[in-house]
């Protein structure tokens, strides 16, 4: 079963400390979370001045690249669900001396993105969220027109064998994946939400990046 917010909640508070060290682990695996990241943020376009929201920044680990994207004069919304992850966000952008981040503790289903944004990121979260769709489609609402929204994301690879996928599911347990999670598809709700610019699949199909654009309506 997945777990709801509530234990989402507290397992990412036992985590909080040593989830980037954790999440390295992965790159044991093969997967090459750097790549993925700049993969992702470069996706989105940004320039600088620009405004940007990740949805699920967890300890800030995409805000170094956002920063780049944006500058000093653009600004970073960060939004997490767990204070104890945001307190370690709050530590990194403290130490950069990063002046303009914002970050937001919220429930993403309830979060409602402010107006007008260039940019929207969720990488690892968003299938988390049971209402992933409702998410998706305040994002686009609230995305300037040419505006992207960014999703990198866990998926069930077609082709594995079983054995392999349920090998995959157990070693990411202490991220609160689960099999079950395989039933959402947030890249379905890029396409009926926005226009789908990109879509590919990394890490042999067990990933994925979609990236949809709000066009102006004509």
């Amino acid at each position: 079963m997945p777990l709801d917010r509530d234990e989402l909640r507290q397992l990412y508070r036992r985590r909080a400390g040593h989830y980037e060290s954790a999440a390295r682990l992965l790159g044991l695996l093969g997967m090459r979370i750097r790549r993925y990241r700049e993969l992702a943020v470069g996706s989105l376009g940004l320039r600088p001045g620009d405004t940007v929201v990740e949805l699920g920044c967890g300890t800030g680990a995409n805000f170094a690249l956002l920063e780049k994207a944006v500058g000093p004069t653009g600004t970073i919304v960060g939004v997490d669900l767990t204070d104890a992850m945001l307190a370690q966000a709050r530590r990194r952008v403290t130490a950069e001396g990063w002046t303009n981040v914002q970050l937001v503790e919220a429930d993403l289903a309830d979060y409602r993105p402010p107006e007008g944004v260039a940019g929207a990121l969720s990488m690892l979260a968003l299938t988390l969220v049971p209402e992933y769709d409702t998410v998706v489609e305040r994002c686009a609402g609230a995305l300037a027109a040419g505006g992207r929204l960014a999703i990198l994301d866990m998926k069930e690879p077609s082709g594995w064998p079983r054995w392999l996928v349920r090998l995959l599911a157990w070693l990411n347990r202490p991220f609160g994946v689960t099999l079950d999670l395989a039933e959402r598809h947030p890249w379905e709700s890029i396409r009926l939400h926005l226009v789908e610019v990109e879509h590919r699949e990394l890490y042999f199909g067990a990933l994925y990046l979609s990236v949809g654009e709000r066009r102006e309506r004509s």
